[in-house]
């Protein structure tokens, strides 16, 4: 199976600081760094490199081959990203002692999709084949559409969280996926337990406590426990997981394997500095198991 997966493209600006800046602070940061990044091409640089044949669909600006040259060296199909007008998105990234980040971005070349590229783009994808989704672009809700309408397996990471967007997507997806503060912030909002919420598939990260399935049809839940590591920047660790899901289900792993194949990944790639740089090979994931 391939992997499509529509979303964007960022030039990460990494700043490690000793502490979080205050309002009308000025602090020196004590590293920088450049690194690929954007929640898009984070997620197709972990699929990729855990093993699946990746094709990213998104923008970047018209002079830049580094960001796509990035993502080609990473083993990511690049065929499908266009070239505008607009500057390559980037992340200004805060990085502590402690691993927490806070981060800024500029959407730049990410809003200047087009649907027709995507329909285009989709029209080799067979059924069975996954589409990824998140929300860090324009037409992500007619893009889950066209998944839906070529049968493939609709994978959303709803990040950045927006609850507005996320009901509106639920009608079109087979797997919704969400940490335990944005599952909890969808269930206030909607009014709507965990177990009503009309998808296929839910999975929920957990932090400390690991992660779930849940199989909405019958209620099943399965669970695997997060794994003990010296978290040296977080940066990613959500992408690194949801791109790992997306490669071992292109495998037609279990559900329990893709959990505990993207809990090994992301302990890894939490240790490392960065976004996609940091994201494990397929070797290092099947050591780690």
């Amino acid at each position: 199976m391939t992997v499509y997966n529509f979303g964007s493209i960022n030039r990460d600006l990494i700043h490690e600081v000793p502490h979080m800046p205050a309002p009308g602070e000025t602090l020196a940061a004590t590293r920088f760094s450049v690194g690929l990044g954007g929640k898009g091409a984070n997620q197709s640089v972990a699929c990729a490199k855990a093993g699946a044949k990746t094709v990213h669909i998104g923008a970047v600006g018209k002079d830049d081959s580094w960001a796509t040259g990035q993502l080609e060296d990473f083993g990511v199909d690049i065929s499908q990203i266009r070239r505008v007008e607009s500057e390559t998105g980037h992340a200004v990234i805060y990085v502590d002692v402690t691993g927490e980040n806070s981060i800024v971005i500029e959407h730049g070349a990410n809003v200047e999709q087009s649907l027709e590229s995507v329909e285009s783009a989709l029209s080799e994808a067979v059924s069975g084949d996954i589409l990824l989704l998140q929300n860090e672009t324009p037409f992500t809700e007619e893009t889950a559409k066209l998944g839906r309408n070529r049968d493939l397996f609709v994978i959303y990471s709803a990040a950045p969280f927006v609850p507005d967007a996320v009901s509106v997507m639920l009608p079109y997806i087979d797997l919704l996926v969400m940490n335990r503060g944005e599952c909890e912030e969808l269930e206030r909002r909607n009014q709507m337990p965990l177990a009503d919420i009309p998808v296929p598939h839910v999975l929920v990260t957990l932090g400390a406590d690991g992660a779930i399935w849940r199989d909405q049809s019958d209620g099943s839940v399965t669970h695997v426990a997060a794994r003990k590591v010296e978290a040296v920047d977080t940066t990613g660790a959500g992408d690194c997981f949801t791109g790992v899901i997306a490669a071992a289900l292109s495998e037609g792993k279990s559900h329990k394997q893709a959990l505990e194949m993207a809990t090994a990944a992301a302990s890894i790639q939490v240790t490392r500095p960065g976004a996609a740089p940091a994201m494990p090979s397929r070797d290092e994931i099947d050591a780690a198991l």
